[in-house]
This record gives structure tokens, sequence and C-alpha cells, in this order.
């Protein structure tokens, strides 16, 4: 059976980032268009919020913590798509097309991994309310002599 999931591919990132409050970016996950997944903060200090920055230039908070930005990718596996302005009926149908067998396994990970299941909808909101908080804090910058900042992945949310 072939995943609909993302794969972690490389963990290394594209860019040495830094965050303007000065805490440190652990990356987790690469994906296979450029980005990387980067915890927030050092272990042990409460919270965790997980930032997603792109190979373009943009980023964005995509969870409170590691399990709401897991959930939120199984979920809604297209989320940087709604980035695009893309409907989210229209990607819904669009994966469903290429991957009939998709709501089966995401179900099975989701119990796989003891995660809490909702719907589009709310994994939408969810994921709005996370990335409106990625600016000023979560707002990384290329760390060289300029301190280049990047731009905001969803600059008024998620369609």
């Amino acid at each position: 059976m072939v995943s609909t999931l993302p794969l972690i591919d490389r963990r290394d990132p594209a860019e040495e980032l830094a965050l303007p409050s000065g805490r440190t970016l652990h990356p987790i996950a690469g994906c296979g268009v450029g980005g990387t997944y980067y915890l927030c903060g050092e272990a042990g200090t409460g919270e965790r919020s997980v930032l997603y920055a792109d190979s373009e230039g943009r980023a964005a908070l995509i969870g409170a913590d590691l399990v709401e930005a897991i959930t939120l990718i199984v979920v809604l596996p297209f989320w940087h798509d709604l980035a695009k302005g893309f409907a989210i009926s229209e990607l819904s149908s669009d994966l469903r097309a290429d991957h009939p067998d998709f709501d089966a396994e995401r179900d099975r990970l989701l119990q796989a991994l003891e995660l809490a299941s909702f719907s589009k909808k709310e994994a939408t909101l969810r994921l709005l309310t996370v990335t409106a908080h990625t600016a000023p804090d979560y707002l990384s910058r290329v760390s060289d002599d300029d301190h280049l900042p990047y731009e905001l992945l969803f600059p008024s949310g998620p369609a």
C-alpha cells in the first residue's frame, strides 16, 4: 500500500534559521519539497511549538506542540496547499481521487499513534489559529549577517 503521508527523508535544514526571541530551533524533519519542520525551544521547557519553513523563504507555526502538528499533518496532508489559496474541498477531492483508501489509512495511523481525530473543518480552524501566532515571535530569520526575515506562509490564514 502506498502511503499518502509525507515521509521523513532528511532532517538537515536548507538554511540555518534563528527566531527573533532567541529560542532555539531543532530541525526534526524535512519534506520532499525542501521545507523543514522544527521544534522550537529547549527540551524540558514546557510546550514546544512546531514551525515549518519552506524553501521559498516562508514560515508558519503548524502546531502548538508536536502532537497537534502531527495530527494536523495526518488529517490535512495537503495543509501547505491551503496557503496557496486552494479550497479544502478541491484538495480533498484530488487526494481521494489519487488515494481512494486515504480515509482508512488516516484512521489507522491516528489509532496507531493514539491521536484524537477531528474533521477537516476543525483541523483547518486549528491550523488557522496556530498560524496566526507565527509573527512576530516565530517569524524565522536567516542566520547570516543581514538576518533576513522569512515571510508568513499564511499571511491572512488558510483559505
